[in-house]
């Protein structure tokens, strides 16, 4: 009567298990036998008495150790059934390949053949993931036992970790190589297969938005023309669940309560090497809010004072960012007031028949605890003050959850740590609590090179090292250099968003240019360092104070020759001003900014506005006054397929010194500013007759512009994946104005009281790996003999 068991060696990955195959032996099958089963009723009845138990094959285990795993005593009688149970308990053990138990009359022999121990673990096969960082993933490890459920959970580890990078067809074998002394070598031979694309993202349920719109939302991406350059058309589990979560971020915020994502099935075709994605959703019945109310249970708050502070209305779209951000207002008053631990509480009441949603904000009293400490660990490069910067919360203070999450958006908002995580504890007493930070630090240098192209500049390289979280302390250093066919630029910048520990942005940058571009007839030479304060006035608007000092020097071409004899390249007026040499700025500035789009009470529609004033005078060779003013406003409609956009932008120059203005002084409109005309193709020209019959044609700028650009960006109707978006635009502007300029020797100047352009044009809008693209093509409907007119630019698409 024998009990064994000979261990076969296997592993898996995921749903299908590869074998691990010894050199030159295959898999052994499981194998039990009980001679006692061939007698059911004879087993029961057997019964063994051993005096003496014997152990054979075994190496490092100790002999006492293997008995003592049978539980088996001397002299004592034992069942069949104890008898299993002792084999049972030996295979468990997890230490033998084979098992054997042999009753020699009142001997027991126990037969075993031990596992091999690890000489060491290779890895085959793998690029994308290093040796080092597929060493972390597994439990086998060097000079401990080999184990073949452990090596087939490794593999799986193995194929997750491939998994989550997107390449779902990869295989991971594992196999042994025998050595001397009972060792092994663990080899892990890696298949890394192809990234598993999401060819497909389609939505089922969805009434409301397009799958177009929808699929905009998402962070998983169609595999589109870029993919090279590009990886969120991959398949990964974790950005699927953050993808369930943001869409219905996208829901709430527009009013749709009842949103609900019912799955989001992904269905693997037969290469294994794409998939699509079928997402299936319930959108509900959009909700606004109805009466808005505040009430007050704490004495000293005054309910009337609070509602006034509050910007929502009956009747705009219910949105849960709004509930928050109106929170957040009435906490921030109440600290305002003195008033602590006062907590508002929102209670929604939901009228089906209206579709609203009335609110209460009551205001109440929160629980009396206090901030005793706040510890922060996992930071081996970034200071501790980097991180409490964005508490607002100091020791000492009343403890409030929702303030305490905002802060831990905050600390995530940095990009500084790849985990982030804020815990509150009990302190000292159930009226102190502790605030656990722990984060886990991560690489915040870059390195970016890149390829422009621009109609002003022609192609270029862009070489940029960054430097994030500087010395630790938060701060940002960058470097940048540009080349182009035409224009050169070197700039060293510094940032410090939190100056002397508030809330105050710093800046600092210093850099030079060089341009020789082919729209004018002389090149440019500039220099200039420029520190700013940027500081917040109030939940959408902020203040930016800046000084300039800048170098600037119009540099002649050579002279052209003509039977004749020789001229200037450039223009009288171009002349006079090249022999003015280099001249300096000494510029103070300030620019107000106000965002509506920051209180977030509309997620489909917003504006902009800015109005700014430099000022040079102290200091310097010039003297002036230049202001600006720029207004934008957008809404997306037909259920946010198309977008409406509106600009406008004015400037205008003072000029008050005693020497004369130049070109590069005074306005100069771009395409980026008025579409469908070369840089410096309208406003004022000098075009005067040259020595040998012809005429210059040089550009001279204004003192003063108006531009006004309407933009309607919609589908083509083409595959997303393209990432093709086509626009309408009409632009009308105007540049005018020539005073304090040095006209001596020119005998036709043009453009000096202006005239309004209009133009007309369709873009095409291309989101690709490199950037969003924009190529317009435009047509003049009103414009001057003399402009230059641009039918085609390619510029980088801009964001509002």
């Amino acid at each position: 009567m024998v009990w064994g068991k000979n261990v076969g060696i296997s592993c898996g990955k995921r749903v299908k298990r590869t074998n691990i195959l010894y050199r030159g032996v295959s898999v052994i099958a499981l194998t039990v036998t009980f001679g006692l089963g061939l007698s059911p009723n004879f087993a029961e009845a057997q019964n063994y008495r051993f005096n003496q138990v014997q152990v054979e094959g075994n190496q490092r285990i100790q002999t006492s150790t293997i008995v003592a795993y049978t539980g088996i005593e001397r002299g004592k009688t034992v069942s069949a059934g104890k008898l299993n149970d002792a084999y049972q308990n030996i295979v468990d053990s997890g230490v033998f390949e084979s098992v054997e138990l042999v009753p020699r009359g009142n001997t027991l022999v126990i037969k075993v053949t031990e596992f091999p121990t690890i000489n060491k673990i290779n890895f085959e096969g793998n690029r994308r993931i290093k040796d080092e960082n597929l060493s972390e993933v597994i439990e086998s490890s060097p000079r401990r036992v080999f184990n073949p459920a452990v090596a087939e959970q490794d593999a799986a580890a193995i194929a997750e970790a491939y998994g989550v990078q997107g390449r779902l067809a990869s295989r991971v074998t594992p196999r042994i190589i025998r050595r001397s002394e009972n060792r092994v070598d663990l080899v892990f031979e890696i298949s890394e297969g192809d990234t598993t694309e999401v060819e497909r993202v389609s939505f089922l349920g969805n009434q409301v938005y397009s799958d177009r719109r929808l699929r905009r939302v998402l962070e998983t991406k169609q595999a589109g023309f870029l993919r090279a350059f590009i990886n969120k058309d991959t398949l990964i589990e974790d950005r699927i669940d953050f993808d369930k979560q943001i869409l219905r971020d996208f829901y709430l915020s527009r009013g749709y309560v009842d949103f609900r994502v019912n799955s989001a099935n992904a269905e693997v075709t037969r290469e294994r090497d794409a998939v699509f994605l079928v997402v299936d959703v319930s959108e509900g019945q959009q909700f606004s809010f109805g009466d808005i109310t505040v009430s007050s249970e704490v004495s000293e708050a005054d309910a009337d004072v609070f509602r006034k502070a509050l910007k929502s209305k009956p009747g705009i779209t219910y949105s849960p960012t709004v509930v928050e951000t109106e929170i957040e207002r009435m906490e921030n008053l109440a600290l305002r007031l003195g008033i602590d631990f006062l907590r508002i509480e929102p209670r929604v009441t939901r009228n089906d028949r209206d579709l609203t949603l009335d609110v209460e904000y009551v205001l109440t009293r929160g629980p009396r605890v206090f901030v005793e400490r706040i510890d922060i660990e996992g930071n081996t490069t970034t200071l501790d003050r980097v991180i409490r910067q964005k508490f607002r919360t100091v020791e000492g203070d009343p403890f409030n959850p929702r303030e305490i999450r905002r802060t831990a958006e905050r600390i995530r908002a940095l990009g500084f740590f790849s985990e982030s995580d804020v815990d509150v504890r009990e302190g000292s007493s159930p009226s102190q609590v502790v605030l656990d930070v722990n984060v886990a630090e991560q690489p915040t240098g870059s390195l970016n090179l890149g390829g422009s192209y621009s109609v002003t500049d022609g192609f270029g390289v862009a070489v940029g090292v960054s430097e994030n979280n500087f010395l630790g302390r938060g701060q940002r250093l960058s470097l940048s250099v540009k080349t182009a066919t035409e224009a050169d630029e070197y700039v060293l910048g510094f940032v410090e968003p939190h100056l002397l520990g508030r809330d105050l942005r710093f800046s600092f940058d210093l850099g030079v240019s060089e341009s020789d571009s082919s729209f004018s007839e002389y090149d440019t030479k500039r220099a200039f360092l420029s520190p700013a304060l940027f500081f917040k006035l109030s939940e959408s608007s902020a203040l930016r104070v800046s000084y300039t000092w800048n170098s600037a020097e119009m540099i002649a071409r050579s002279d052209i020759t003509y039977p004749g004899g020789t001229y200037p390249s450039a223009a009288p007026t171009i002349v006079n001003e090249i022999a003015q040499g280099e001249r300096t700025n000494s510029v103070f500035g300030l620019k107000y900014s106000f965002d509506s789009r920051l209180n977030g009470l509309d997620p489909n529609a917003g504006f902009l506005f800015e109005v700014g004033a430099d000022y040079a005078g102290l200091g310097g060779d010039n003297e002036f006054l230049k202001t600006s003013t720029k207004f934008v406003a957008q809404k997306t409609i037909l259920n946010e397929e198309v977008t409406l956009r509106a600009t406008l932008e004015t400037g205008a120059l003072h000029w008050m010194g005693n020497n004369n203005s130049r070109s590069l002084d005074r306005y100069v409109l771009s395409p980026s500013i008025m579409r469908g005309f070369e840089p410096g193709g309208i406003g004022p020209r000098d075009r005067s007759a040259r020595p040998d019959g012809t005429t210059y044609d040089d550009f001279l700028g204004g003192n003063m512009f108006a531009v006004a650009r309407f933009d309607a960006e919609f589908p083509l109707g083409l595959p997303d994946e393209l990432g093709l978006r086509g626009a309408l635009f009409y632009d009308v502007g105007n540049l005018w104005g020539l005073n304090d300029v040095d006209t001596s020797g020119s005998t036709n100047i043009v453009g000096r009281d202006g005239s309004f352009r209009h133009v007309v044009g369709f873009s095409v809008l291309w989101t690709t790996g490199l950037g969003p693209l924009r190529f317009n093509f435009s047509k003049a409907l009103k414009k001057e003999d003399f402009d230059q007119e641009q039918s085609f630019d390619l510029t980088l698409q801009a964001r509002f």
